[in-house]
């Protein structure tokens, strides 16, 4: 979500121990959509955990992740068995190449204004087949998770050399459907703290949908959160498979 986050080697290393993909709740989501395309596009792949994981189940076809983090691409590129393309939506050119594309981690978020968000929808769009699908999931904002990222909340990870790292957030700005944060990262062998900041949207549905809509998405299903319960006003998550 951050800059830092994406270009540090040492904390994209980290990430999986962290997030541990066999207990990432989006993972199993979406793994059936992606099983069930031929060619899949995963935006803001990270470190490439969820095309390993299908490759891993069996997937035989063309796998893609596209990422702007040379940190997180380091981990990804492990595998050999999947196109990993360093950039972002404002970059990437396919037509008409993809089944699905999927956006996992609530990475929609990092797409702050109305020019980002119907650049990427087009990209998107227009890298789906026709019938193609875009999976993905954004916070619901009248959950107001940003206040729960508090310094009291602290998340640690020990890898396998032994190796404690931490992170907590800090909120900085609320401004419309803006957050604005910081993560601080420690780990007992660094001299200091790494400080990454970012800034994320928290779009409500009606204006969700008139994006899509603009760009030519239909969707095609809803939920409340990547367990596949239905959307309610309270709802974590807004969960979106729309098609082209």
């Amino acid at each position: 979500m951050a800059e830092l986050q994406y270009e540090d080697a040492e904390i994209a290393g980290r990430y999986d121990t962290f997030y541990p993909p066999e207990r990432r709740r989006d993972f199993r989501f979406y793994l059936p959509y992606i099983m069930r395309a031929g060619a899949v596009l995963d935006i803001g792949c990270g470190t490439g955990a969820l095309l390993g994981l299908a490759r891993e189940r069996g997937h035989t076809g063309r796998l893609v992740g596209l990422d702007p983090g040379a940190g997180m691409l380091s981990v990804a590129r492990r595998r050999s068995d999947v196109e990993w393309v360093h950039g972002d939506l404002t970059e990437a050119r396919w037509d008409r190449e993809f089944d699905f594309a999927v956006m996992t981690g609530n990475a929609f978020q990092t797409l702050v204004t109305d020019t980002e968000m119907r650049t990427a929808l087009a990209t998107v769009r227009a890298a789906l087949r026709d019938g193609g699908r875009f999976g993905f999931e954004t916070r619901n904002p009248a959950a107001r998770a940003w206040e729960t990222w508090t310094p009291d909340s602290v998340e640690e990870a020990t890898d396998a050399d032994g190796r404690t790292m931490r992170v907590f957030h800090t909120v900085h700005e609320v401004t419309g459907d803006l957050v604005t944060f910081t993560g601080t990262y420690t780990a007992d062998h660094w001299p200091e703290p790494r400080l990454s900041t970012a800034t994320l949207r928290f779009l409500d549905l009606p204006t969700l949908d008139r994006f899509l809509a603009g760009a030519g998405l239909t969707v095609d299903e809803r939920f409340g959160d990547t367990a596949g319960r239905p959307i309610t006003d309270s709802s974590p998550e807004i969960v979106t498979i729309s098609r082209r």
